[in-house]
């Protein structure tokens, strides 16, 4: 993603459009698959008070998202982005309990004490910090962390269970649409005053066709082995585009502090994460691996969707 918004490299500095031609390209392939090649059937259940109630609020979120944590890439370096992105567990804690979807406890408090002082120390750390692009991302964490809270309840409340490839087909559309708004008011106007940027039709398609595999993938490991699985490469993943960044961004410069800072917020996040997978509820001992997920399980809507911020 930096890589294309980067004026030293593709210049494409409009993180909204890029972000509407990733969702413009999901909702076009969904509908293809869906509809033209019928390869997934759209599961039913969906109506029109559920997706206005639902669905909307969900696709705002996801914009905004995108919105909020693309354009932080235009003022912090990605392994910066990503240690901030650490803080995503204790957003999800806090918003979820304000809802009434997570109970408070001392151990939950402790993790999310563990994990607030690791992006603190990874903060202090950075060399050249742009509270900006900061807020940005804190901004995109939030927006995250609610749309996360607006999936669970969808899923619990409602009652509609949608594999992936479905919850995109609704989605992905009206985050289009929550894109559009801004992108028309905000960065149309300075794309026609400038003639600087670059756009290379090829070079966006590839990074909008890596975008949508990469929400596939995960969709397929956690469909052929576990969340366990899926939560433990996502940590591996994490600091794989810590240390990759570093190597291929010459303005990311990596200190000591920022390395110890995000080691101990991701052994907050590991905590967490194990302490998520031992609390679900053991409903039906017949049904074997808990952890076991099929692809119309509602939990591939949740954990996959959560890639797909990382992904754009």
């Amino acid at each position: 993603m930096q890589w294309v918004l980067s004026s030293k490299e593709i210049n494409f500095p409009y993180p909204v459009a890029l972000t509407l031609l990733h969702m413009v390209f999901s909702s076009v392939v969904c509908f293809a698959i869906t509809k033209v090649f019928k390869i997934i059937k759209i599961e039913e259940g969906m109506t029109t008070d559920i997706y206005i109630s639902s669905v909307i609020p969900i696709g705002a979120m996801f914009a905004m998202t995108l919105w909020l944590g693309n354009s932080a890439y235009l003022y912090i370096s990605v392994a910066f982005a990503q240690m901030l992105k650490a803080i995503m567990p204790v957003a999800v804690f806090l918003l979820g309990a304000a809802f009434g979807l997570e109970e408070m406890s001392y151990k939950m408090l402790a993790i999310m004490s563990v994990i607030s002082v690791g992006v603190i120390v990874a903060s202090v750390g950075e060399i050249t910090i742009s509270w900006v692009g900061v807020v940005y991302q804190m901004g995109g964490v939030v927006a995250e962390a609610l749309r996360l809270i607006f999936i669970e309840i969808f899923l619990k409340k409602k009652g509609v269970k949608l594999n992936l490839i479905s919850m995109m087909y609704y989605v992905s559309p009206c985050s289009a649409l929550c894109l559009f708004i801004p992108w028309l008011f905000l960065e149309k106007p300075k794309m026609d005053a400038s003639i600087s940027w670059n756009f290379p039709p090829f070079t966006l398609f590839l990074n909008c066709m890596c975008t949508f595999v990469l929400n596939m993938s995960v969709f397929l490991v956690i469909s052929r082995t576990s969340a366990l699985t899926a939560r433990v490469t996502g940590v591996v993943r994490d600091w794989s585009v810590v240390l990759l960044s570093a190597a291929i961004f010459a303005d990311t410069q990596l200190t000591f502090i920022n390395i110890i800072g995000y080691a101990i917020a991701i052994a907050g996040v590991v905590a967490y994460n194990n302490h998520k997978l031992k609390v679900k509820p053991q409903a039906n001992p017949q049904q074997g691996d808990e952890n076991k997920v099929s692809p119309g399980n509602p939990r591939d809507v949740e954990i996959s969707m959560n890639s797909t911020k990382d992904a754009s």
